[in-house]
């Protein structure tokens, strides 16, 4: 088993989900008492929330780098950034180390074609919605991505960063999701992702009336088939 480097706490609601899943995917495969060979390296996500807020992604990029650079002097044979923002920084974290980065939307791009979804609604925060880093490697797999509108972007921004991210769910919050999604929908969407890692949180797959992908479940999946080859 390849020992995989986690860069987590983005927001540790999250990492404790991928926590959760990395090791019961190995389990899963393995049997008995197997468990996924880990090292996770936590940051404070505070001051890097206040980053994104200014836009200074070149520093989010350096610290990133840098927590990739411990994870592979500490073991890590592949890296994981878990969240999806964040990947905003993925050519400077894989620039940082020989380790490959496993990349989270080239999960998301084949689970999302393995279902059959080409014209996929992305729920996500302002960042991940509005810049081009993740919607263009999506269309690069052939998929047509859409967002939401201006106002139901900025309100899915604050419940990921004022709720989810702080461990709140609320259901008032999920039934503006859900109409989201059905607004989706009637617009032409064919299917859902939870581009957002705190999304399963509050939502579940199986209540939407459309396919949707967790990325936070299909990137553990996609590290996993990398650790056990």
């Amino acid at each position: 088993m390849k020992t995989l480097g986690l860069i987590g706490g983005i927001s540790s609601e999250s990492t404790t989900v991928y926590y959760q899943l990395l090791n019961r995917l190995v389990r899963e495969r393995l049997g008995g008492l197997h468990s996924a060979q880990l090292i996770l390296w936590s940051v404070d996500f505070a001051p890097i929330a206040e980053l994104q807020a200014k836009g200074d992604w070149e520093a989010t990029g350096v610290q990133l780098a840098e927590a990739a650079r411990r994870l592979e002097a500490a073991g890590a044979e592949a890296i994981l950034i878990c969240a999806n923002t964040m990947h905003i920084n993925a050519d400077q974290v894989q620039a940082a180390v020989g380790a490959p980065l496993i990349h989270i939307a080239d999960a998301t791009a084949a689970a999302l074609k393995a279902r059959g979804v080409s014209r996929p609604l992305l729920l996500a925060t302002r960042f991940t919605m509005e810049k081009a880093f993740y919607r263009e490697r999506l269309e690069a797999a052939g998929l047509a991505v859409s967002v939401p509108d201006a106002a139901d972007r900025e309100r899915l921004h604050a419940i990921i960063f004022d709720e989810l991210c702080q461990g709140v769910i609320s259901p008032a919050s999920k039934a503006e999701a859900l109409a989201m999604i059905a607004r989706g929908k009637a617009a032409g969407a064919d299917g859902v992702i939870f581009g957002c890692t705190e999304i399963g949180l509050l939502l579940d797959p199986a209540e939407l009336g459309l396919p949707a992908v967790d990325t936070a479940v299909v990137h553990a999946e996609a590290a996993v088939a990398f650790a056990l080859g």
